[in-house]
């Protein structure tokens, strides 16, 4: 029995940090009938570190063995893959930056990490698994959605910015012909002309690359404005919205009001911040809450008021299948057990000048101490920004450089440099894959989650354990513990 349903799921797992939502968590919840989804978030770089790390279990390579194009996983094995019993000396060999016109390496790279996030996604059933963009994280985006193409996603979901071009991109893509996405370049005028990032499928197929099925798409909003915007027009129009709140964790959208911040230096938001369950029904586009809708009152709430359901993160980056180093894991689900989680909004900590939520833990970039002994340097690159060059060439810049580079090589502002944080090399630590320098020193990671924690503490409390609990335990949790229905197993 398939648990495909026109009506869609009514639970959608969020896409969650850098690996934090990998291919285990969201298979075990597509397993479920829900929509799991992985993070597309530097995949390029997750996938290069797994196999660095000798690719435990043989799953990367199991999934590059089916990869259309033998040859370009051949090369990316070739440049990776350390075999686990060569000994691994904590430094991950550094991957490529992305610029406007990325190598065919990187391209390759790129492509094929996503394919293999969504493939292991879906291995061995039929249920249905979503991929997560950020709109910030532009110049990749050609490349990564052909990769979860090739795998066959159902769904690709962005956010952090506006998802206007999305739904032509994915037409082209699908259909095997040149796609571009703007990007946005600073300091560049119209009389520099447009800039874009570019893929042709027949650079690497030839000239008769695949047709592909379509995905859905899923814009991520934070506004009925913005929602009613992109519905209006069929150009732009999604197959669905996640109406994120600024209680969801990661990147927020910023307050729509005055810029005001209350006595611990969190942005303040206000009514005009908050989205009704039943604001968006009248688009006549499918819709899931997000953002403390992690409960089953909160989902009976959304579907009686018109939504399809609810995204849901938190709940799911603490179970067990979540991609969360477990000593970040085990150390907040042990406060949260207690109450004594602390969720803040920061709006400094990420390099994309987007507010972004933070779990107070001592040891992570949370933590003042640890963030000044950090050697501020950026080489993973990916949430770096272009910019117009004084001599009108496009050049890369991020505010969580070091602040000379910033300032004087690169053009940019000190005050965008302050107390910015590394979060390339901080979120690939939560997710265990932390960079270690030369010199010993080991990036520290950060976590970022939601600031509702009433379902975590439901699940905890009913755990044999009191200490764990599962994504299948998530979900019927949510489903107020009603009978799961499993996917049908592939022979």
């Amino acid at each position: 029995m398939s648990t495909r349903n026109a009506a869609g799921p009514k639970i959608i797992q969020g896409g969650m940090g850098v690996a934090v939502s990998g291919w285990p968590l969201a298979r075990a919840v597509s397993m479920t009938g829900q929509l799991g989804v992985v993070s597309g978030t530097a995949l390029e770089v997750v996938c290069a570190r797994r196999l660095q790390r000798g690719d435990p279990g043989g799953h990367v390579r199991r999934a590059l063995a089916h990869f259309p194009l033998p040859q370009a996983a051949q090369r990316i094995v070739g440049a990776y893959y350390r075999p686990a019993d060569a000994g691994h000396d904590g430094g991950f060999r550094p991957t490529p930056r992305f610029t406007l016109r990325p190598g065919r390496a990187l391209q390759e790279l790129t492509i094929a990490a996503n394919f293999v996030e969504v493939f292991l996604a879906k291995e061995g059933h039929d249920g249905i698994v979503g991929i997560n963009y950020l709109r910030k994280i532009e110049m990749p985006l050609p490349f990564a959605c052909y990769g979860a193409l090739l795998a066959g996603v159902d769904h690709v979901l962005v956010g952090a910015g506006n998802p206007a071009e999305l739904p032509g991109l994915l037409d082209r893509l699908a259909a095997g012909e040149p796609a571009s996405l703007s990007v946005r370049v600073q300091g560049a005028t119209t009389q520099d002309g447009e800039f874009a990032a570019r893929f042709d499928p027949r650079d690497l197929f030839g000239p008769s690359p695949p047709v592909l099925r379509r995905p859905r798409l899923d814009a991520i909003v934070a506004s009925v404005d913005l929602a009613a915007a992109l519905a209006a027009n069929p150009v732009t129009r999604p197959d669905g919205f996640v109406v994120e709140g600024y209680r969801a964790g990661g990147h927020n959208a910023p307050p729509r009001g005055p810029r005001r911040f209350d006595e611990s230096g969190q942005p303040l938001y206000d009514e005009r911040d908050e989205v009704a369950p039943d604001a968006l029904h009248a688009l006549g586009v499918p819709y899931w809450m997000a953002g403390s809708y992690g409960t089953p009152n909160a989902l009976a709430a959304a579907l009686a008021a018109g939504a399809s359901g609810v995204q849901v993160g938190t709940l799911f980056a603490l179970c067990q299948e979540s991609g969360m180093a477990p000593h970040c894991k085990q150390r907040l689900l042990a406060l949260a057990a207690e109450g004594r989680e602390r969720v803040r909004t920061d709006d400094r900590v990420s390099p994309t000048g987007f507010p972004f939520k933070v779990a107070d833990l001592p040891g992570t970039l949370s933590d003042e101490q640890t963030y000044q002994q950090r050697p501020r340097l950026c080489d993973l690159g990916v949430l770096r920004s272009a910019y117009r060059k004084p001599d009108g060439s496009v050049g890369y810049r991020c505010p969580s450089e070091p602040v000379a580079i910033y300032t004087e090589r690169h053009g940019g502002r000190s005050a965008n440099a302050a107390a910015r944080r590394c979060l390339c090399n901080a979120l690939l630590a939560t997710a265990g894959l932390a960079q270690q320098r030369p010199d010993g020193y080991t990036e520290p990671p950060i976590v970022t989650s939601g600031t509702d924690y009433t379902g975590v503490r439901a699940l905890l409390s009913q755990a044999p354990d009191g200490q764990t609990y599962t994504a299948r335990d998530a979900v019927a949790y949510l489903l107020g513990n009603k009978r799961q229905v499993a996917v049908t197993p592939k022979p």
